[in-house]
C-alpha cells in the first residue's frame, strides 16, 4: 500500500511539473515581474498627456509586447540619467527610452534588443534664427542632452565647425536654452523634435540638411542574466509587426 501511495504521489508531482512548464511557455519562464526604467519627457516616445497618463510609443510598444509574450513588468519613469543608472546598479532590469543602438554603449556593457525604430538626430534653432547650415554655428554655443546620440553627433563635428557644447539633463531645459537665446541651437532626435514643436507650440524650427545618418532605437539590459526579457521583447516585437499592432502604435503618435 505504501508503495502504491508513493507511486501515485510521484506521478502527481511529475504532472504538476509538466503543467508548470507548459503554462510558462508563452511568458516569463521565471515568473518574474520585470522592472523597466525609462525617461520622463521624450515625446512622442514617453511623456505625460493632458489626462496625467504616462503614454508614448515606448510605453505602448512595451505593453503590446508584454501582452503578446505573457510577462509582467513595472515601468519606472526616472529621467534619462537615473534610468541608465538604475539598470547599471541592478535596481531595474532594462531600459526603454529611445536609446540609440551604438557601438560605444555596446562596448560599455549595454546589451540591446533588435531595433524597433530608426531615427536621425537634427540641429534645431530658434524660430526667428537665420542659421541654416553647420557653418553658421561658428563661434556659437550648442545645447545637448547628456549621454545621448544627439550629444555624440554635436561633439563629433564641433571642432570642424567651430562651435562649443553645453550639456543639459533633460530635453525641455535644453529647448528653453535655445528659445532664451543662450544657445544658438540644440540637438535632438528628429521625430521627438518635430512632435515637440508641433504639439508644444515651441518657438523652434528644424533647418534642412542639419541631421545625422539614421540609427535604430533598442531596449537594453546590462546584465546577461536578464537575457530572457530581451528574448521575449524580440519575439513580441516580431509578432506585433506581423499582426499590424506595431504600425498602429506608430500611426497613433506620428500621424
Amino acid at each position: 500500500m505504501k508503495k502504491i501511495t508513493a507511486l501515485l504521489l510521484c506521478v502527481a508531482m511529475v504532472a504538476m511539473t509538466l503543467t508548470g512548464c507548459g503554462s510558462s511557455a508563452s511568458g516569463s519562464a521565471s515568473g518574474k515581474k520585470w522592472v523597466v526604467s525609462t525617461d520622463t519627457v521624450f515625446k512622442p516616445f514617453e511623456y505625460t498627456n493632458d489626462k496625467n497618463e504616462f503614454v508614448g510609443i515606448d510605453v505602448d510598444l512595451l505593453q503590446a509586447i508584454a501582452e503578446d509574450q505573457g510577462f509582467e513588468y513595472e515601468l519606472q519613469s526616472l529621467g534619462w540619467d537615473a534610468a541608465v543608472a538604475a539598470v547599471q546598479a541592478g535596481q531595474a532590469d532594462a531600459i526603454i527610452a529611445g536609446a540609440t543602438i551604438k557601438q560605444e554603449r555596446i562596448d560599455n556593457g549595454w546589451i540591446f534588443s533588435d531595433g524597433y525604430f530608426d531615427a536621425t538626430q537634427t540641429f534645431v534653432v530658434a524660430a526667428d534664427s537665420d542659421i541654416a547650415s553647420f557653418e553658421d554655428l561658428a563661434g556659437k554655443n550648442v545645447a545637448v542632452k547628456n549621454g545621448t546620440a544627439g550629444a555624440d553627433f554635436a561633439n563629433s563635428i564641433k571642432d570642424q565647425y567651430g562651435f562649443t557644447v553645453a550639456v543639459f539633463e533633460d530635453s525641455p531645459t535644453m529647448y528653453q536654452d535655445v528659445i532664451n537665446g543662450n544657445s544658438a541651437a540644440c540637438v535632438e532626435d528628429t521625430p521627438i523634435m518635430a512632435c515637440s514643436i508641433k504639439e508644444g507650440g515651441l518657438a523652434l524650427k528644424i533647418p534642412e540638411g542639419m541631421e545625422s545618418e539614421g540609427a535604430p532605437y533598442g531596449m537594453a539590459i546590462m546584465d546577461s542574466k536578464n537575457q530572457e526579457l530581451l528574448d521575449m521583447f524580440n519575439k513580441g516585437l516580431a509578432n506585433i509587426k506581423a499582426n499590424g499592432k506595431y504600425q498602429e502604435i506608430l500611426d497613433k503618435y506620428l500621424k
